[in-house]
């Protein structure tokens, strides 16, 4: 749901909001998405597309002494990493390396893990940047690739307003080379990639007034505030009017609001290199 800036369709840009939404999204989905991944004392991690570091930050906390390799190709990006891991958790053993994963600086079977979370749905290619990863996991390594999927967005109140917008910033992702929807095909892309033991399950997020920490970081934090960042181009486009894109936004607050409910699903898949 954006995180990375190795792929050809990151279509969220750069900015400190951004980062900042990246951040939300990370510290709320922390104990979904990240729950069972601990690696071991010693072993040698490679972060595959770690952006502006919102995810090293929870791999470092539940791996204190893994020896952890964050890899993005915006050094920009990566220089926010580098202080946000610093802040959160000082003393953490990572290395920053600035590469692109179409080309990986590293040798085969260098690392134990590999790690890769919402990278595939910015790639033009993702069969070929797994199967890059895979020649730098050793025998028996392991691979975790977490992704989303715009298509198991629903909310109440229903709205055509908002299922468009968010329809609209699918399509703008498609057209810059990525693919929203990537998680329902999660399962073929690990497998074609030549690994093994390739097991898929749905991290599901159900939000409502109930869980207020979920609301304001998952449904307002991340998703709304990530479609409402393609306004401009889809009104640029011709995909929406300006009061039609408006609304769209507006009622997936209304989700967030009393009586609202929200609901998403990303898919884990965890793998082993024969």
């Amino acid at each position: 749901m954006g995180t990375a800036t190795v792929g050809d369709g990151y279509v969220h840009g750069y900015g400190e909001r951004e980062a900042r939404r990246l951040g939300d999204q990370a510290d709320a989905l922390a104990g979904l998405l990240h729950a069972g991944t601990a690696y071991p004392a010693g072993s040698r991690v490679l972060e595959a597309g770690c952006g502006v570091g919102a995810q090293t930050v929870h791999l470092a906390e539940s791996s204190p002494g893994a020896r952890i390799v964050a890899v993005d190709r915006d050094g920009a990006s990566l220089e926010q990493a580098r202080a946000r891991v610093a802040a959160r958790v000082p003393g953490a053993d990572v290395e920053w390396r600035c590469a692109d994963l179409r080309d990986l600086p590293f040798g085969d079977g260098e690392f134990d893990h590999v790690f890769v979370c919402f990278v595939l749905e910015h790639l033009r290619d993702p069969g070929a940047v797994l199967a890059g990863l895979r020649r730098v996991l050793r025998p028996g390594g392991t691979l975790t690739v977490v992704e989303g999927d715009h298509g198991s967005a629903f909310f109440h109140p229903d709205s055509a307003y908002a299922r468009a917008a968010v329809g609209h910033q699918v399509r703008l992702q498609a057209a810059a080379g990525g693919d929203a929807l990537v998680g329902r095909r999660l399962r073929p892309l690990v497998a074609g990639a030549g690994f093994a033991e390739v097991r898929v399950r749905p991290v599901t997020v159900y939000a409502d007034e109930s869980r207020p920490a979920l609301v304001e970081g998952f449904t307002l934090g991340t998703f709304t505030a990530m479609v409402g960042a393609v306004r401009d181009e889809a009104v640029a486009a011709g995909l929406s009017t300006p009061a039609d894109f408006d609304r769209g936004v507006a009622d997936l607050r209304a989700a967030a609001g009393p009586g609202g409910t929200f609901h998403y699903a990303f898919f884990r898949a965890d793998a082993v290199r024969p």
